[in-house]
């Protein structure tokens, strides 16, 4: 169960560089889609109630805070990232009374809970923006707008104030024609960007973060939040516009060229992320804040996260994601290399060695299922041992770790082979762009593609039981799930695994209490080992005297031990030594000492 009582990290012991140690050095973090984890009055969407219902699960779990993709009041174009009104709640969900009672029982259980808050972007029926259509209105310098090109008519293709593409698909331009202008909009293009140069929308940002905070959530994850801050030439015009000083670079074979260097981690993102850490979180205690962050180096991530600089506690960051996509397309994809897995996460944990903290993930709600993408979701067994082998090797890193609603139970991705079964806007919009429109994808090549790291492999509805619609609606609902169950469900879900130690949600409790109870795992100093091998990953964690031994083989197939891991181990290891296993005891002992892991093999040992 959740604990009051949580382990209390020493000041002997340093985890991000602060003293005394944040509360959540030694927290896991458990995201919840809210429209996909509980319906409680049948009409196939997720919601609040529905979450509240299932927290004596989650206390059950361990897990220490839960975050929530958005439930703010939003048209849904994007699934609630595109917000119209901060401060209510979206009726699909509930209301605000169903807020304060989700607050108010999960802090009974010791659960604390953050929001997902989108303020890079709203929606374009928000109130800010409506006004903003009007030349003369106060809020007219709210968000990023500007004319057509010379000698072009507005609205029509090339008229646009530079050739920038959006994250999900099309012109990053969209032509306004109350206002004569065009809005510039890095997602959908009910997504227009707030203009975070003008102070007023800081103001307006930090003011409601204040009355969240204020109402008792405790803190919030903030979602692209490194786009906020954009590259200007010395005249404030952006790359690419007429006249423009930056240039915008060339054009991919979407037919666009790429916002992202220009609009990630721009020359102010310090300036306003130690604004907003001033205006809404100096003072208050027991809270966290973790960040988006496309565009963001580990190098930079120290920078950001490192107390120091009164910033943001965490960041998520991608370059570890994006091993198995081209530079070029992240449709275009290659199969899992585990020593590519290696590299990127080394690096990040090299980063924040002397200060700063790592966020610690494999799935959200934009990834696939890792244990479909990385993983062998074939049959059972291969599924268990895989879904545990990751498991074990991101919870046994120095950070906070994140665990994805399913991800606990070995969830798999939703398997669909037709474009009629995605809901996502990303998803359906890069079909018609790179198959239909660019003819740069093969329509096969782009199903599989989509099937193997589309964003509805992590949304479709969470695995309760072998009813129909795995527990998450009622079986008799007169209305369908939001988004196709997956037919695994009578094999995979919660009720089959609650009582059995040996499931992944019981290997998943294990991962959780290792983290509260020792300062080993939470803590300890991370060492990389045997860096060239091609299929096992292993590192040490140390803490004072204490030193344990991870080594995971990621592979479907059996590994030799790395000499290095050998030679530190010498003669074998006792059973008393082995911590946790992807297998058991006894396996892991023997394992060692034939110097031989077998497929998804993991050993925590205790040197």
């Amino acid at each position: 169960m959740t604990d009051f009582n949580r382990s209390v990290l020493p000041d002997a012991v340093r985890s991000n560089g602060a003293t005394p140690n944040p509360w959540w050095a030694n927290a896991v973090v458990y995201q919840i889609y809210p429209r996909s984890f509980q319906d409680t009055n049948g009409d196939g969407i997720g919601d609040l109630k529905g979450i509240t219902s299932r927290l004596d699960y989650l206390a059950d779990l361990g897990v220490d805070v839960l975050w929530l993709s958005p439930v703010f009041k939003s048209p849904q174009d994007d699934n609630g990232y595109d917000i119209s009104d901060y401060q209510d709640i979206d009726p699909l969900f509930g209301t605000m009374a169903d807020m304060d009672e989700l607050l108010a029982e999960a802090h009974k259980r010791g659960l604390k809970v953050i929001m997902d808050l989108v303020v890079n972007h709203t929606s374009d029926e928000h109130a800010w923006f409506q006004a903003s259509r009007d030349r003369d209105d106060p809020h007219a310098d709210w968000y990023w707008w500007r004319p057509a090109r010379p000698g072009h008519e507005p609205g029509t293709p090339g008229a646009e104030p530079n050739r920038w593409g959006s994250y999900f698909g099309g012109s990053a331009w969209q032509y306004d024609p109350k206002r004569g202008e065009y809005y510039l909009h890095q997602f959908s293009r009910k997504q227009p960007d707030l203009n975070w140069e003008n102070p007023e929308v800081r103001k307006a940002v930090y003011r409601m973060m204040n009355w969240w905070m204020d109402r008792g959530i405790d803190g919030f994850r903030m979602d692209v939040i490194t786009l906020i801050s954009k590259h200007l030439d010395s005249h404030g015009r952006l790359p690419g516009e007429v006249d423009s000083e930056l240039s915008e670079g060339e054009i991919g074979e979407e037919g666009y060229t790429n916002a992202s260097p220009f609009c990630s981690d721009g020359p102010r993102l310090d300036e306003f992320l130690a604004e907003m850490r001033r205006e809404v979180f100096e003072g208050r205690e027991g809270y966290m804040n973790v960040g988006e962050a496309p565009g963001i180096t580990p190098e930079r991530n120290e920078f950001i996260t490192n107390p120091a600089h009164k910033e943001l506690d965490m960041l998520f960051l991608f370059d570890h994601v994006s091993i198995d996509q081209s530079p070029e397309s992240k449709w275009d994809t290659h199969a899992f290399v585990p020593k590519k897995l290696q590299d990127r996460m080394s690096r990040q944990q090299e980063a924040v060695r002397n200060a700063g903290w790592a966020s610690l993930f494999f799935c959200n709600h934009d990834q696939p299922r890792v244990v479909s993408r990385w993983g062998n979701d074939s049959d059972r067994e291969s599924r268990e041992l895989s879904a545990k082998a990751f498991g074990m090797l991101l919870h046994m890193h120095r950070g906070t770790p994140y665990i994805y609603e399913g991800e606990e139970l070995g969830m798999t991705n939703a398997h669909f082979t037709e474009l009629g079964q995605y809901r996502d806007l990303e998803a359906i919009n890069a079909y018609r762009q790179r198959v239909e429109e660019a003819r740069c994808q093969s329509p096969e090549s782009m199903m599989a593609a989509l099937a193997l790291i589309g964003r509805d492999n992590a949304r479709t509805p969470m695995q309760w039981d072998a009813s129909r619609y795995a527990g998450f609606t009622a079986a008799d609902a007169a209305t369908e799930p939001w988004i196709g169950v997956n037919p695994n469900h009578v094999e995979i879900n919660a009720a089959e695994e609650f009582d059995d130690p040996d499931s992944v949600y019981g290997f998943y409790k294990k991962l959780i209490a290792m983290r509260h109870n020792s300062a080993t795992v939470a803590t300890g100093e991370w060492n990389l080992l045997a860096a060239d091998d091609e299929q096992v990953y292993a590192f040490t964690r140390t803490s004072g005297d204490d030193t344990i031994l991870v080594v995971v083989n990621l592979t479907d197939e059996s590994a030799g031990l790395p000499g290095e891991v050998a030679e530190l181990l010498g003669d074998g290891v006792a059973e008393s030594q082995i911590l946790l296993s992807t297998y058991d005891v006894a396996h892991g002992v023997k394992s060692i000492a034939r110097g031989e892991l077998a497929r998804w093999e993991g050993v925590v040992i205790q040197l």
